[in-house]
């Protein structure tokens, strides 16, 4: 097959741009970033081995292999792993296929500091790309395992690739890089020095479970000898897990977590575990500092990697985490289950089982460890993965009690500092029996709603909920510590702490009062309500809409109608303040007219108002509008 020329997809010529370009000091990751792709491969070739022994491919030695040539100024870093097809070579590396990449990109520029930008490139996950940094022109060469040709992959970075078919490919992946021009005065980034290598390996990749080789330059002297230089081992490969704590640096953790999470940046907190007995495990894990961009994506792989006796099983084992948890990452490994266990078997085996509720609960601990000992740390873990972690409220009864006692929520309380239900409780007014929440989309809709003006007043703190999952996990969770979960926007709210006699006895005069514009409306508005009552909860707004006590919220249903779920439209309450003069002066008209229908509009017209107050939009826009254009022209 001839050479044939494609341009790279917009946003990969964009990206590459941003590195050919890039002003980053540490551009030693490039290597990095290349090795861990070695080693991803040399992962998939064993692992594929093992589940299908007809695979035509060499595993006896597996390995990554490390060439300077000081002289042309190339440098390439080769692997016999697994290799990739020709489609695969222009699927993978021509295209960059997420729907996060135009805000990735974004950010990428907008990034502050150089830590910002790297850390967005390495959540990406496209540190192939990184070898452009240092290199006018990168060269690939890949034959996937069991295949017979291979393909060769060439670019300058400048908007188009070529590609072309190989008879003598090897198996796996060479990447040569054509370094761009030495700097006389910073040879600190000398790429053809064997010890800027050997030191790179070292202080990112020494614990990559392959061997890292690097073949020496052949020297002027060396001609004289018929025997090619023996490779040197770069990294000692030890798996981090296995050794003892004192003997392992957090940069050696932070490097391990970099390799495995695709992250350019240093993990929030390193959890290590050690399970004895009848079934033996280790695992290390690690919270990120900052939540992924795919996080709530429906591709987003989630979960950790799967070892069995240090050798690599599989990638993304979601059955050792459930799916709240799907932002760590680490390592687990097995001594005793088989090498050959597939995703299938794993949902099955009760070892697994024990694992993932030890794991959960060894997370959930950690994450209550940094709340009462490092308030920063919780913070930005709260910042970043607070969100997901209220799915477990839902999903996982077991450990509902330890997810909330650290999920902590915005409150009237404070502006700035959230609030643990815990301290809410400590906090709660004599006679207070419930705890109080509204759902919004930000603070500042639900400090502004109607269903907040009762409680503004009597100081009683509202917890401020303005995720999605928050609609649902408040009605599964249903109380803490004996104290309800009560929304202010639901049932009737009654916080009047005056002598009941003497508030009943008003209540019954203010409903006779009212009874019949209460009737009159309700009949008015028969198609989009259920009930038309007095208010307890309003002290400045005419009305308010709420829901009963035990209905599903407007969000609640579009967030199950999204989900494909049918849910039918429940009518709602509305309530009006009975001390505001708007609705006092309908009530007055309501009495003393005998045609109604001029008054009719203006009940339409109080609805609406409330509607829009809670966030919510008019049944019939534009009639809305004439009704309110109408009576605005009236007023003048």
């Amino acid at each position: 097959m001839p050479t044939e020329t494609f341009e790279f997809q917009v946003e990969a010529r964009q990206l590459l741009q941003l590195m050919i370009h890039s002003v980053y000091s540490n551009k030693d990751v490039f290597l990095r970033e290349l090795v861990s792709n070695g080693s991803d491969a040399l992962d998939k070739l064993r692992l594929e081995k093992l589940w299908d022994d007809s695979l035509d491919a060499d595993v006896s030695d597996l390995h990554i292999e490390i060439d300077i040539d000081s002289d042309a100024r190339t440098l390439t870093v080769r692997d016999n792993g697994i290799g990739m097809s020709y489609e695969e070579v222009g699927r993978l590396i021509g295209t960059i296929a997420n729907s996060g990449t135009a805000s990735f990109l974004e950010e990428l520029r907008e990034a502050k500091d150089e830590a910002g930008a790297e850390g967005l490139i390495g959540q990406f996950g496209v540190g192939f790309y990184s070898g452009f940094m240092v290199a006018d022109e990168v060269t690939l060469v890949t034959r996937r395992a069991g295949e017979r040709q291979g393909t060769r992959w060439t670019s300058r970075g400048e908007g188009t690739y070529q590609l072309e078919t190989v008879d003598d490919a090897p198996q796996g992946t060479s990447v040569t890089l054509h370094l761009k021009p030495a700097d006389p005065e910073n040879q600190l980034h000398d790429y053809t020095s064997p010890w800027k290598i050997k030191e790179i390996i070292k202080r990112y990749s020494d614990f990559i479970t392959w061997p890292i080789r690097m073949v020496p330059e052949a020297s002027a002297t060396d001609d004289k000898s018929d025997e090619a230089p023996e490779p040197e081992t770069l990294n000692s490969m030890k798996a981090l897990w296995a050794r003892p704590r004192d003997e392992v640096s957090d940069d050696e953790y932070h490097e391990l977590y970099k390799h495995i999470g695709h992250d350019w940046r240093d993990p929030l907190e390193t959890i290590r575990l050690q399970a004895e007995g009848t079934f033996e495990y280790q695992a290390l894990l690690f919270l990120p500092a900052h939540a992924p961009h795919d996080l709530f994506t429906r591709d987003f792989k989630r979960g950790v990697q799967l070892y069995v006796k240090r050798v690599f099983i599989m990638d993304d084992c979601e059955a050792l985490l459930p799916p709240y948890l799907r932002f760590v990452k680490g390592v687990v490994d097995a001594a005793d289950l088989s090498l050959n266990v597939s995703r299938e078997i794993l949902q099955q085996d009760r070892h697994i089982e024990m694992m993932r509720r030890r794991l959960t609960k060894k997370v959930l601990s950690t994450v209550k460890d940094m709340m009462t000992k490092d308030q920063d740390r919780y913070a930005t873990f709260w910042r970043e993965f607070g969100t997901v972690l209220k799915e477990g409220l839902v999903t996982d009864s077991e450990n509902r009690d330890a997810i909330l006692a650290v999920a902590s929520f915005a409150s009237t309380h404070h502006d700035t500092e959230p609030s643990t239900l815990k301290q809410y409780v400590e906090r709660m007014k004599d006679g207070q029996d419930d705890i109080y929440y509204l759902t919004g989309e930000s603070r500042q809709s639900i400090e502004n709603s109607p269903h907040m003006e009762a409680f503004r007043d009597r100081g009683i703190e509202v917890l401020l909920l303005t995720d999605a999952v928050d609609e649902v996990w408040a009605d599964a969770v249903g109380e803490y510590e004996g104290k309800k979960l009560r929304s202010v926007a639901k049932g009737r709210i009654d916080l009047d702490n005056e002598d009941e006699e003497t508030l009943e006895g008003e209540k019954e005069k203010q409903t006779e009062e009212y009874a019949g514009l209460l009737g009159w409306m309700k009949e008015q508005l028969d198609e989009d309500i259920k009930e038309v009552r007095l208010s307890s909860r309003l002290t400045v707004s005419p009305a308010c809409i709420v829901s009963d006590a035990q209905d599903l919220t407007p969000a609640l249903e579009n967030m199950y109608r999204a989900m494909g779920q049918e849910v039918p439209r429940a009518k709602r309450i509305l309530e009006l303040n009975p001390d505001h003069q708007l609705v006092k002066g309908l009530n007055q008209a309501y009495k003393e007219r005998e045609d109604r229908t001029d008054l009719a509009a203006t009940a339409e017209l109080l609805h609406g108002l409330a509607v829009l107050a809670e966030g919510g939009r008019p049944k019939e826009p534009s009639r809305f509008v004439k009704l309110m254009a109408d009576r605005l022209e009236r007023a003048l």
